[in-house]
Parts: structure tokens; sequence; C-alpha cells
């Protein structure tokens, strides 16, 4: 529940967003934030203030961005990794031999991503929380802790896949040694049935409907997680109304041995399962075919985004543009440190906005700043069927929201302050971040922790956890060979007829 079921502040003279996001309003307005919530929008002056008054003149409102994909628990390998393709990258930051992690490690790891992700705008955010391959329930609730402590809105869903992650991978059996897949296989795994007990448990206390921190359903991907366990994911979510993510097709050698070895692609097959449907959210998804487009949209179910990741393991660009024709929501995300080094949204809004004009010669159908900016905000809330309490500043809506100064340099001189914003704001320029009305970052700095001390007790986890990670590493380059042998035999497999092409090669 809020924390702040009786608070009532005014933000005095902002200039909010427009309900619909389309434009910031023209003239200074009080925000009336009572419990948590917007009460009421106003013109500036016209009554007095209530509760606490806060000064906002001079300052543009809006949504705060919904990170919709993250993974916390990435935080200790970033920096490390750099021209890798996803394949040969994941077996990094997901040792055959897990870490040796305490739960303060974990709230450590956790923190960092959240820190960043606060001190840049966004106020949620989504965390896909590797827990395999032995349930430590110690380690959840660290994370949940950290997120509880820092104030920021938090989505946190332990991974669920029932096939080992180099079971899934294609040719594995034909290109490692029987030695090699022994060493890859872990000697104890817990059920997936048992995260998905703890998960429906924790959701009668941790429901995001109602919690500032809660939890959702993370089936891993299609090829690491058996029918039977998707159909149960499924029927979870349906029961509970949980919101669930998953990775489909996020680069061509998935998108290619689907096809190889299924003769359909995974948006097919989850279709085919009943799988999609709203409140679900297709990381990801830059191997499409219209078909594939076709079936999301008449499903209602969202494709999750995650352009800089993409990006930077080289697994292409996804046709933002045809989805969004389609009427398919499209949601933004930064994916884990380990790959992208960042929590940062204004990165990932900015770039939704650019290289998405790579794609079409018509520049009146190129995506825009506003269309990006809705993708972080109103579209990450009905990503997690949330949108009618967050990604506007509408009465009635979670107080989750984000001042800038319009005297920074980004704002200057004040022209259209939507796409200077997009593409010009770097994060200097926030005045405050509050979430269910809390003001969790003021001049530049966190109000409930010392970004500083996290950051110094980190350094200190990473003296101990380094040599251990060099060692996870050391046994990851050991399987170079094979995995290179099996992403270059894939380049070469077929995608299916009428993939829209996501890199410039294809």
């Amino acid at each position: 529940m809020t924390h702040n079921a009786d608070k009532t502040t005014t933000l005095l003279g902002a200039r909010p967003l427009s309900e619909d996001g389309s434009h910031v309003l023209p003239s200074p307005m009080d925000i009336v934030i009572r419990g948590g919530n917007i009460e009421a929008i106003r013109p500036a002056g016209e009554a007095p203030p209530e509760g606490d008054a806060v000064d906002a003149s001079g300052t543009l409102a809006v949504p705060g961005f919904i990170n919709g994909h993250h993974h916390s628990h990435e935080n200790f390998h970033k920096g490390r990794y750099d021209r890798l393709p996803l394949e040969l990258w994941m077996n990094y930051v997901r040792p055959a031999k897990p870490l040796p992690l305490t739960p303060d490690d974990v709230y450590l790891r956790t923190l960092v991503g959240a820190c960043q992700a606060l001190l840049s705008g966004t106020t949620c955010i989504v965390d896909d929380f590797n827990a395999s391959p032995v349930l430590d329930r110690e380690h959840l609730e660290a994370a949940l802790d950290a997120y509880d402590d820092i104030g920021i809105r938090a989505l946190l869903g332990p991974t669920l896949f029932d096939v080992p992650f180099h079971e899934s991978v294609p040719f594995v059996h034909e290109e490692c040694s029987p030695e090699t897949l022994a060493s890859l296989a872990p000697n104890k795994v817990t059920p997936a049935a048992d995260y998905l007990r703890l998960v429906e448990s924790l959701a009668a206390t941790r429901h995001p409907r109602d919690n500032r921190v809660g939890v959702l359903l993370a089936p891993s991907a299609p090829q690491r997680c058996s029918d039977s366990l998707l159909g149960e994911v499924r029927a979870l979510a349906d029961r509970t109304g949980l919101p669930v993510i998953i990775h489909v097709q996020e680069t061509r050698l998935q998108a290619a041995s689907a096809w190889h070895q299924r003769g359909k692609t995974l948006f097919q097959h989850l279709d085919e399962l009943g799988f999609l449907a709203p409140g679900t959210s297709l990381i990801h998804a830059v191997w499409l075919t219209p078909d594939d487009i076709a079936r999301i949209a008449a499903s209602g179910a969202s494709v999750q985004h995650n352009p800089n990741s993409n990006l930077k393991l080289g697994s292409g660009l996804m046709p933002m543009r045809a989805l969004l024709d389609a009427g398919v929501n499209v949601s933004l995300g930064t994916d884990g440190c380990g790959s992208l080094e960042s929590t940062d949204m204004l990165r990932v809004v900015a770039n939704t906005a650019l290289i998405h004009k790579l794609r079409g010669d018509d520049y009146r159908h190129w995506i825009g700043a506003e269309e990006a900016l809705e993708a972080a905000t109103l579209g990450g809330a009905r990503a997690l069927g949330m949108e009618q309490r967050l990604g506007r500043i509408a009465t009635g809506m979670r107080a989750d929201l984000v001042l800038y100064r319009l005297d920074a340099p980004a704002f200057t001189p004040l022209n259209d302050p939507l796409r200077q914003l997009v593409f010009g704001e770097n994060g200097g320029g926030i005045h405050s971040v509050w979430v269910e009305g809390e003001q969790v970052v003021a001049d530049g700095q966190l109000t409930r922790l010392d970004q500083r001390r996290i950051s110094q007790r980190i350094d200190q986890a990473m003296q101990r956890l380094r040599p251990a990670i060099e060692a996870a590493e050391e046994m990851t380059e050991t399987l170079r060979p094979a995995y290179e042998r099996i992403w270059s035999r894939c380049q070469a497999l077929p995608l299916a007829p009428g993939t829209i092409a996501a890199r410039f090669d294809e």
C-alpha cells in the first residue's frame, strides 16, 4: 500500500505534459497530490495550496519513465563485455557455476541499478531477476527490500524456465563434447513449480495493483520453457491478474533456429498455445513477420522494445512503425547492465526517436519524439496492465512524476519542451523525482539513501567477488569455440518467409 496515505502536497506552477501526452500545457498549473495520487490539476494560483507547498515554477512535469525490462543480476558485470552477440555474451552473465553471493550482495547490486534509474527520471522498473538454478528466498527478499528502501516503484519476477539454458541452444549436442555438456548442467535445480508457487504466494502481499514494490511472472523464453510450464504461467496470470514478461526472438539465431526446429515462429507458437494476452509483454521482438505482428495485435499483448541493448549486442532493429500501425502497444526498457551498462531511460527514449528513422523512405512515417515518450510512459503502463494508474499526469493517477528545470541547457532557448526533453536532456536538468507523492530525488540526490555509500559498499563487495567472476569468465572462454561454431551455423539457416529485415546485412 502507499506509504503516503495521509500526506498532501501541492506542486506550484509547473508546466505538465498534457493528459494525452501529445504536448506540454502552455500555462503553469498547480498539481495537488493526496495519499500518493494526483487529486487535482488546476491553473496556478486558482486556489490556496493544500498540504506542503513545493515551488515548481519554471519546471516541466512529465510522468516518470517506466523501464519495462532490466536484469538486476547483471549489475556486477557492468562494463566487462563488448563486441559480442547475445549467444556468445549470455554465458558470461549467467555462468554455469553461480557466484557466491550473500543476500547483502544481492541487495547492493539491486540498489545500484535503481539509483541510476531514479537519478535519470525513471519511477518504475521491471526486474527480470535470475534466481536459478537453486531458489534462495533470502536473495529474492533482499532485492525486494532494496526497491522498498530506495523508494522506486518496481515489479520483480524470478526468471522461470524448465529447459536448461544450454539445452535451448541449437546444435549444442553436436558441437559440445559430453564432458562440456556435463559441466554446463547444474548439480541441483529448484523445480519451476516451486518458483511459480512462490510468486503466487507473494502476489497476496506484493501484487503490483496495490503495492509500490510488487511481483510479476517472468518465463524466460519459449525455447527455455516447456509448453506445460507456459500453460501454467498463463493460468496463474489469468487467475491472479499478474503481468507477464517473456523474451521472444531477440536475435536472428533465435528466429532462424525456431523456424528450423519448429517450422513456425515463436510468436505463432505462443499464439497457438493461447499464451498471448493483454498484460503480457514480448521482450525484444526484433525479428518478426507480418503474420506475427497481426497475431500480437489481435491478442492485445505488448512488445517490449530495448533499442540500446539491441544495438550493443548487434541483435537488430525491430519494426516499431509496423507494430504501432497494426495497433500493437510498444513499451521501452534498458535491459540489463551486463549488456548495456546503464538503466538511463533518457538515452533509450532519445535513441528510439532516432534509430527508427533508418527504416522507411517516407519521412512522414518516421518515429517521432512524441511516440518515443509515449512508449516510455503510457506504453509501459499499458504493457503492465496498469494504464489506469501509471503513465499519465491526470487526476486519479499515481503521483509518479519528474520535474525538469526549464532553465537547464537542454531547454534553453525554450521552443518545444517535449522534443527538447527527448533529444536534449541528460538528467542534469532534473529538479525532483516523485513516486506515489514522495520526493525520492531532490537536487540530484536520493532522499532516502546515500548513493555514494551504496557505491562504496559495492566496491567492497566486488573486491571479494571479482576473483569468482574472473574464474567464471575463464570457464566461459573454454565454451567460446563451440558456441562460435553454433552461431555461424545458425547464420546460414533461413528465416521464416516474409521476416522483416532487422539488420543491414539481411
